[in-house]
């Protein structure tokens, strides 16, 4: 027998039992806790105030073009079809997946507080895991619906019936949600003996893992896996269901029907570049490999950026919206500005003040251009 240290505390224990028994303590110390400590950008006060200020328009922008999308799809009757069905399920998605985390980092980022608690951290973590599990599955339920409009055009409202795409959607939300039911539960019950302080501006899973005091070889073993189902196997779906959408409209002889085609299926494809480019370089990684920084950076363009973009690339590509023209080119145009001064801003701080001066704010420049 000997003594050991757990968490600054010296205990007696036999030498086989003690890191055991740190853990048993730490578990039960996590039971006890009520809330956590978000640092976010912390660290970077000056870089706050900044997210704040380009944020909080993106935000409101969002909820404007989203729930704008919404409304104009149930309520223009042309808009009653397939597509727009699921449209309107992607947009209502993005507004609940937006609000689920960016509230949160607004009041963050405007104060000294940086505290979250426990219930909102785990109710931040099922809604993010759960909403964006939905949204993969979604994106190929869309590509599904483009592949029968492009190759079977005829067939195209006897296929996608309104049973079956009612039926579709319930499937993406139920695989959706039974994904976070499950890793939900095993995230916030890993031992993180007394560690408060989540290195995220959200309670995202990667971060939540990491602040474990065990091996969590096996729990990111079966994300990895869920990972393969949720986010790999849609893709793979929307990569097939495309490859024949090309080779449709490779047979289309009028370069009028060829434009039609691709105007269909434009919007669709850039979302899903847009939404699998950013999740896969974060969630199909272990959870130490990559650079914390980066992967803050790319949620946050992940959380706001996509869902801001969404309704602008989706009104420019459609022409069924004619009908509301007034007013969705009043919100493409916000959104449009916005976005851009909120990118010229970004890159002009980074070049000016010497102390962003770093590989990290080189590449987020870099980004914001791109975005330009």
């Amino acid at each position: 027998m000997e003594w050991k240290l757990c968490e600054g505390r010296r205990h007696f224990v036999m030498p086989h039992n003690a890191r055991r028994r740190c853990t048993e303590m730490g578990t039960a110390n996590d039971s006890i806790f009520s809330h956590f400590i978000l640092v976010g950008f912390s660290d970077r006060p000056q870089l706050e105030k900044v997210l704040f200020a380009v944020i909080l328009p993106a935000y409101l922008l969002t909820l404007l073009g989203n729930s704008t999308i919404i409304l104009v799809s149930r309520l223009d009757p042309h808009l009653h079809t397939p597509m727009y069905f699921f449209l309107t399920h992607l947009s209502f998605l993005d507004l609940s997946f937006t609000s689920s985390s960016i509230p949160q980092l607004l009041y963050n980022l405007s104060g000294q507080d940086k505290t979250i608690s426990y219930v909102g951290c785990a109710l931040q973590l099922v809604l993010f895991l759960g909403l964006g599990g939905v949204e993969c599955l979604l994106l190929a339920v869309m590509a599904y619906d483009r592949f029968v409009a492009v190759c079977k055009p005829l067939h195209y409202m006897v296929i996608m019936s309104p049973k079956l795409c009612v039926g579709l959607v319930s499937l993406a939300w139920g695989c959706g949600v039974a994904n976070s039911l499950a890793m939900s539960p095993v995230t916030l019950s890993l031992p993180r003996c007394g560690r408060r302080r989540v290195d995220h501006f959200l309670c995202e899973m990667p971060a939540l893992i990491r602040m474990a005091c065990v091996n969590t070889a096996a729990v990111e073993g079966t994300v990895f896996v869920l990972a393969i189902g949720i986010v790999l196997s849609p893709l793979v779906f929307i990569l097939i269901s495309y490859g024949y959408i090309v080779r449709a409209v490779l047979q289309i002889r009028s370069a009028a029907g060829r434009q039609k085609a691709f105007n269909t299926c434009g919007s669709h494809l850039t979302v899903v570049s847009l939404f699998y480019g950013n999740i896969i370089y974060m969630y199909m990684q272990p959870g130490n490999s990559s650079s914390q920084d980066q992967g803050k950076f790319l949620t946050l363009f992940y959380n706001i950026v996509t869902p801001l973009l969404n309704p602008l690339i989706y009104t420019l590509r459609n022409k069924e919206y004619g009908q509301m023209d007034a007013l969705l080119f009043t919100v493409i145009t916000i959104l449009f500005a916005v976005a851009l001064i909120g990118n010229i801003t970004l890159v002009l701080l980074i070049r000016l003040d010497r102390r962003l001066h770093t590989p990290m704010y080189f590449l987020l420049s870099q980004l914001s251009i791109i975005d330009i």
